[in-house]
Parts: C-alpha cells; sequence; structure tokens
C-alpha cells in the first residue's frame, strides 16, 4: 500500500513477522556466544584443575580432594609460609578464637580455619609417611 506521500506502508502482519525474525535471530547469536563463553571457561576450568595436579604429589592432590582445599590455600588461611606444626598450631588456636561466634565472630570464617588446619595436618602425616617410607628403603 502506497501512502500519500509516497512511502511504501506494509501491513501489520509483515512488521510483526520482521520483529520476530530480529528477535529469534538476536536470540540465536546470544545463544551461540553464551555457549562458547561456557565452553572456554570449561576448558580454563580444566586447564587449572590439570595444572594444580600437576603441581601436587598423588596424595597431596588426592588429600585436596577429599578436604576441599588446596595446600596452598590452607596455608593462605592460617598465614604459615612452611609447614611448621608449631606455628600452624599457633595461629590456628588464634584464627580459631577470633573467629567465634560468642565473640561476634564468623561460624564461616572459623570453618574455613578448621578446614585449613585439617588440610595441612593432612600434609604434615602425608611427608611424615614418606619420611619414614624413605628411611626404611635407606635401612635396606
Amino acid at each position: 500500500m502506497v501512502r500519500g506521500d509516497g512511502a511504501v506502508v506494509r501491513g501489520d502482519g509483515a512488521v510483526a513477522k520482521y520483529l520476530a525474525q530480529i528477535i529469534l535471530v538476536g536470540a540465536q547469536v546470544v545463544g551461540r556466544a553464551f555457549m562458547r563463553a561456557l565452553r572456554q571457561e570449561f576448558a580454563a576450568s580444566r586447564a587449572a584443575a590439570d595444572a594444580r595436579g600437576r603441581s601436587e604429589r598423588p596424595q597431596s592432590a588426592a588429600a585436596s580432594r577429599i578436604i576441599g582445599i588446596s595446600l596452598q590455600e590452607a596455608q593462605q588461611i592460617l598465614n604459615v609460609s612452611s609447614l611448621n606444626p608449631e606455628e600452624i598450631q599457633k595461629n590456628y588456636d588464634h584464627l580459631f578464637k577470633v573467629n567465634d561466634k560468642s565473640v561476634g565472630g564468623s561460624f564461616y570464617l572459623q570453618s574455613k580455619v578448621v578446614r585449613a588446619k585439617e588440610r595441612l595436618d593432612e600434609e604434615l602425616r602425608i611427608q611424615a609417611k614418606g619420611d619414614k617410607e624413605k628411611e626404611r628403603k635407606a635401612e635396606t
């Protein structure tokens, strides 16, 4: 249909059809971009997990999976640079007390401190076991 000024005017059905096509194409573009980003994130996560697994000994990696916290994260939480049992215990006692809910602390942070201590204790146990095996091999 032609208006008085010479412009071509389409019926309402044609406008709705074009609008639906635009929405459909836009949704497809957004969907593809989302899937691409999801694949990239999955690949990056897998690469990080592989790198973390390579950096730790097999027993240490297993302990990280079981306890749910890495050795490095546990050391950061308890603010220790080496696996010194006295330093670990001292920092644990302090952080556990200051995060006690009865003194206005955070139960969440207190539980992170407990998990970090468990992870470091497990690492100390793994190291002690490894040292014993080395001694046995040296004796034979």
